[in-house]
């Protein structure tokens, strides 16, 4: 079993070396694929230099511009799609979301027959450290408004540390993407439940990041209201809340 860990990068230079260590370590299935939106940094020179270091288990995509979080993961979905990988991850690149994480999203994906495992920071177990309040409010609040418009029982629709099988990617027509930024995670969600795919959360607890600064910003998640409404209006809701498609694991 093969598992490619996406990281979309943009002036993660302090983060990156660590990180991939760190993933590379959880064990001989964990790949790397960095995606660098011309990171004014130097970002992208390091990740060519740790290619160089791990030739057969790390790739890297260079993209001239800073074009979102959204058309990276699209990119890399492709990528792990064409080369085979069984399993895929979202994962961001500046330590917020713990690598160590990784082995234990596999085999809840293998005990439970998953094939999209979430990382949870509001099912028990799960939490958020050092967040402020207006952080903690757009996430849960999130979370709750796409519950709600959408149909979907799922209690973190926000979060971006995820597992999907390469089947399930498969099922859905990923050109058909519309959202640009927050609103990604919302969206592929809502997708692959609707098309019927078994999605289980998974209690993770999320830390401010480690070196940088934060992408996230209020134009990010007005973005993703609106977003969700044209979601909504659209196409027709996948599920009544609480019915198919979703799960809790338990570490």
């Amino acid at each position: 079993m093969t598992a490619l860990v996406i990281l979309p990068t943009y002036n993660e230079l302090e983060n990156l070396r660590p990180l991939v260590e760190t993933i590379l370590a959880q064990g001989s299935e964990f790949h790397v694929l960095v995606i660098d939106d011309g990171s004014p940094d130097g970002t992208g020179i390091l990740a060519d230099h740790l290619q160089g270091i791990h030739p057969d288990r790390m790739a890297v995509i260079h993209r001239e511009g800073k074009f979102g979080l959204a058309t990276a993961y699209l990119a890399g979905f492709h990528y792990g799609i064409s080369k085979g990988y069984d399993f895929l991850f979202e994962m961001d690149a500046d330590f917020s979301h713990r690598p160590e994480y990784l082995p234990l999203f596999l085999e809840t994906a293998r005990k439970t027959g998953a094939d999209v495992v979430l990382g949870s920071r509001y099912v028990d177990g799960g939490g958020a450290e050092n967040w402020s309040w207006h952080r903690r409010l757009m996430s849960r609040g999130g979370s709750w408004y796409a519950g709600q418009m959408l149909r979907l029982s799922q209690r973190d629709l926000t979060g971006g540390f995820k597992l999907f099988r390469r089947e399930a990617l498969e099922s859905i027509d990923l050109t058909a993407v519309q959202s640009t930024g927050y609103g990604f995670q919302i969206e592929m969600t809502f997708r692959l439940v609707r098309k019927g795919m078994k999605v289980v959360e998974y209690p993770i607890v999320f830390r401010d990041r480690a070196a940088g600064q934060s992408k996230m910003s209020p134009a990010i998640f007005v973005e993703a209201l609106f977003m969700v409404a044209r979601l909504a209006l659209t196409a027709p809701a996948a599920v009544e809340t609480g019915a198919m498609g979703e799960e809790r694991a338990r570490p």
